[in-house]
């Protein structure tokens, strides 16, 4: 599933390529994935004339706004844009298409039809699920590592499951929770409410150095992940834990082992992050 990095790499190209275009119509070929309003329907009436005048961005959701409205779009696990003619061949898997009045159409792909879109007046977006009960986002003002100590030290939960909450930190999925913990130094399976004072001022920093630099990368290609245009992200070359079982830790040279944390398939070095 796309991580901030990457949903952040997604909406910096979709705000060039599609500011300022005005929608003709929209075409909906799985209802289903228009969770917001009910009706297709009126989906189509509401976005038709509208011109998009920003694309945001909340955790892992894209946020594209009109005059009066803002769609809330979920890629999760394979979902894709992209900007295209309207003379080019339309792809199997493309489920809703925006058509603007320039002759081009900005079209959502989903091979697994499991991406979501919710419609809603400006204002709204965030009163609603599912943006309504988010955490912080990892490079604001209110995500500290005062607010992380709080969090962490309401919960036993293992620390990986914890910070996969949406509600505690936005935006980490399983690629950079491996990450940060990895460069922390903690096993994934340390009780969150045991991390010291020091290791989460440690882990805080080494969430948001890591977001920082896949976003700067153009975040991680992992199975199918490409940004709007096709282009893949780049920070995978960095990884120092997921995907890498039985590799080499670039820090100890310790073989790197796979377990299963909260249900979530977890890459660890057994030397450098020692399960106390």
């Amino acid at each position: 599933m796309p991580e901030l990095p990457e949903v952040e790499t997604v909406r910096r190209t979709l705000e060039v390529l599609t500011i300022g275009k005005e929608i003709k119509k929209v075409s909906v070929f799985w209802p289903k994935m228009i969770k917001a309003p009910n009706e297709v329907e009126q989906f189509n009436d509401a976005l038709k004339g509208q011109t998009i005048k920003d694309v945001g961005r909340r955790g892992k959701f894209l946020i594209l706004y009109t005059e009066f409205y803002a769609l809330v779009s979920h890629l999760r696990m394979e979902g894709k844009y992209g900007v295209f003619n309207t003379d080019e061949p339309v792809d199997k898997h493309t489920h809703v298409i925006f058509h603007f009045t320039d002759g081009t159409e900005l079209r959502y792909k989903d091979v697994r039809k499991f991406g979501t879109m919710h419609l809603y007046e400006i204002g709204k977006e965030f009163e609603t699920q599912p943006l309504a009960d988010l955490g912080p986002e990892p490079f604001s003002e209110d995500f500290s590592v005062e607010w992380l100590s709080e969090k962490l030290k309401k919960t036993n939960r293992k620390i990986k499951p914890a910070l996969l909450d949406q509600k505690i930190l936005v935006g980490l999925g399983n690629i950079y929770v491996d990450e940060a913990l990895f460069r922390a130094k903690i096993h994934p399976e340390r009780i969150a409410n045991s991390l010291t004072r020091d290791e989460e001022a440690v882990l805080y920093k080494e969430i948001v150095s890591t977001l920082s630099e896949a976003v700067e990368k153009g975040g991680s290609t992992i199975r199918s992940y490409v940004n709007s245009q096709g282009q893949i992200g780049m920070f995978q070359l960095q990884l120092y834990a997921y995907g890498r079982k039985g590799e080499p830790c670039k820090v100890c040279s310790t073989p790197l082992e796979k377990t299963v944390v909260g249900g979530r398939g977890t890459h660890y070095c057994p030397s450098c992050q020692k399960l106390n």
